[in-house]
């Protein structure tokens, strides 16, 4: 192969979901399927648009060719397909991507993470008399250093509780960065969690001292809940 062909874009037609690469990237691994493919030892057909056909899962393909690109393999949280990205890799004879999803389905430490948020119910506002929906001001997360960034990662604030270097510490003081709960939830199923209790509690707060900017409904409807998460 020369210089040149080694560099050569290649449209690509993957279960019918296109993409654009070069022979280089997809040649990357020695004595894998695309290897032998787009060497000419195993033929390949064409589709209408003279595509080069591989009649693979398209939408998992992209983690494949990213993994080609950067030799890592890189996956989006709460990612639910390893196993048939697994089977993928393997009929492609991609090893390093079986072996890098195997040690990522590992056995988990067990533990305990606490989330917790304080927020309001809002009762018709801006004047839609039937809308009803919670505000969330922060949702708190509690538990061991170490298993909290592992869990949330990018989306872990720390910026209230600063490092103090032991590994297996716990805090209480660590927050996220988004206010979606359902999105806590699904990052803590992903790794393993279950739900094994919850509480809650409201307010009856006076309106009579309340804090500059502090809306009289918000205080009024105002709550705390807590859901405890277990991963055995």
């Amino acid at each position: 192969m020369s210089e040149n062909s080694a560099f050569s874009v290649v449209e690509l037609n993957v279960g019918g979901v296109g993409y654009t690469t070069n022979l280089e990237t997809l040649t990357k691994v020695p004595d894998s399927v695309l290897t032998e493919i787009f060497t000419g030892q195993i033929p390949i057909p064409k589709d209408s648009k003279g595509r080069s056909f591989l009649d693979r899962d398209g939408i998992l393909f992209r983690y494949i060719l990213d993994y080609l690109r950067d030799g890592a393999l890189v996956l989006p949280e709460c990612f639910r397909e390893k196993e048939r990205l697994k089977k993928e890799a393997e009929k492609l004879r991609l090893p390093a991507i079986v072996q890098s999803i195997n040690e990522q389905s590992k056995p988990r430490q067990p533990g305990v993470i606490t989330v917790g948020y304080r927020g309001s119910f809002q009762f018709g506002k801006d004047g839609l008399a039937d809308v009803k929906f919670r505000k969330l001001t922060r949702i708190l997360v509690c538990g061991r250093v170490t298993l909290c960034r592992d869990v949330f990662g990018e989306t872990l604030n720390e910026s209230r509780d600063p490092d103090h270097g032991q590994t297996e510490r716990y805090t209480s003081r660590f927050f996220l960065k988004h206010s979606f709960l359902e999105q806590a939830f699904e990052m803590l199923i992903e790794q393993g969690f279950k739900l094994m209790g919850s509480c809650g509690s409201g307010t009856a707060g006076s309106t009579a001292d309340l804090k500059p900017g502090v809306d009289s409904e918000e205080n009024r409807w105002s709550h705390y809940n807590e859901f405890v998460f277990v991963r055995e």
